[in-house]
């Protein structure tokens, strides 16, 4: 006989005991959520700062500034941007947020050059639901990142207020880029004048860049033009800028992990303790068992597969509920007006069944070699 055979045993041992088997499985569950919720921030902390490497876009800001009210610029640098050699555009941006510091529901909005711009810096938006016409066509309408329209339950057609802006929701985008995931984007002249400041004046503009290699010489002949300007400026590319902005999230996310792997120490501890208990309770059945010709080799594999059963089955619940509120709540970790989404893939899933798989080896090792190597008068006089 082999261990898949003893299948329906090992599972007829887990609901022996349902109360301690339910209490070990909801306290693997609790751990594994948390240790995937981790991981997905971790992955949002990737996507934005350190994938697409060879982005060749510059953020042009307002030196010494950092929340994006702080940060004025005027518009008109636009022209002498562009003359510089490597530069393809220069498209001039107005943010306003509704909320500056870290928060898990920032509504960014983000005024830009109509004209043109789906076919230039947005082009790798896709409109999934209304109706781009109606975007050109409305001076107060806004195109929606796909997270920020489900967070807030929004669909074309609607009014909604944000940081002191009412627009018309004239369509949901997609993009691969998570920064236009989580924004509203408007017309230029409709967020300078709805945040109160005069025509002309920005908070950023954002480079587009020939080639990948210019990316340094480029942001510093920009900064270098504008040094003896009455609004200098500080340039970085798109992954530096968003990384020196997140930083405090970085360093957050980054002692996260170290809560992640608490928790896989604790979902060890779980699918001990309860195999101990339980080996503990079954000493004169293993013995019965040895008796009909089981090996201890055989009892101890039984044990350990009992275990891994435990963990996957908490693990998996744990995780999967874990991915399904990341998806289902569109959160995305925003400061000055900048998105670090929460990225929940089902390879989370597949990843916190194999750690758990994993654990449940290894904590099944010590009670499982015990009791193999008991021999069964010995099981009996314990019993």
């Amino acid at each position: 006989m082999n261990a898949m055979q003893c299948l329906p045993y090992v599972m007829k041992q887990i609901f022996r005991n349902p109360v301690r088997s339910t209490l070990t499985v909801l306290g693997i569950a609790i751990a594994m959520f948390l240790f995937t919720s981790v991981q997905a921030m971790n992955r949002g902390v990737t996507v934005a700062t350190t994938e697409t490497a060879n982005d060749t876009t510059l953020v042009v800001y307002r030196e010494d500034r950092y929340c994006p009210s702080t940060s004025e610029l005027p518009q008109d640098y636009q022209s002498r941007i562009e003359r510089i050699d490597g530069v393809e555009s220069a498209t001039p941006m107005k943010i306003l947020v509704s909320n500056c510091r870290t928060s898990l529901d920032v509504v960014t909005f983000r005024g830009v050059p109509k004209h043109g711009f789906m076919n230039g810096p947005g082009s790798k938006m896709t409109v999934i639901d209304g109706s781009l016409q109606d975007w050109n066509a409305r001076t107060d309408a806004a195109l929606l990142g796909e997270t920020l329209a489900q967070r807030r339950g929004l669909r074309p057609g609607m009014m909604f207020d944000a940081a002191g802006i009412t627009a018309y929701v004239a369509g949901i985008v997609r993009s691969p880029n998570p920064q236009d995931q989580n924004v509203a984007y408007t017309a230029l002249e409709f967020v300078q004048l709805a945040g109160r400041d005069k025509l002309g004046i920005v908070t950023q503009f954002n480079v587009k860049v020939s080639d990948s290699s210019q990316l340094d010489r480029v942001s510093e002949e920009i900064d270098e033009l504008f040094s003896s300007a009455q609004e200098p400026t500080a340039t970085f590319s798109e992954k530096a800028f968003i990384g020196r902005i997140a930083d405090d999230i970085i360093e957050l996310v980054g002692f996260a992990r170290w809560l992640g792997l608490g928790c896989l120490a604790a979902v060890m501890a779980l699918v001990a303790n309860s195999i101990v208990l339980g080996v503990q309770s079954r000493v004169s059945e293993h013995a019965v068992l040895q008796t009909l010709g089981f090996s201890g080799r055989l009892v101890a594999v039984l044990i350990i597969i009992e275990g891994v059963l435990l963990s996957i089955i908490g693990g998996s619940i744990g995780a999967l509920a874990s991915i399904l509120v990341a998806r289902y709540g569109s959160f995305a970790l925003s400061v000055e007006g900048t998105s670090i989404p929460i990225v929940a893939t089902s390879g989370l899933l597949l990843v916190g069944v194999l750690v758990c798989g994993c654990i449940g080896v290894l904590a099944g090792l010590v009670p499982a070699w015990q009791a193999s190597r008991r021999e069964i008068a010995a099981c009996f006089r314990s019993a």
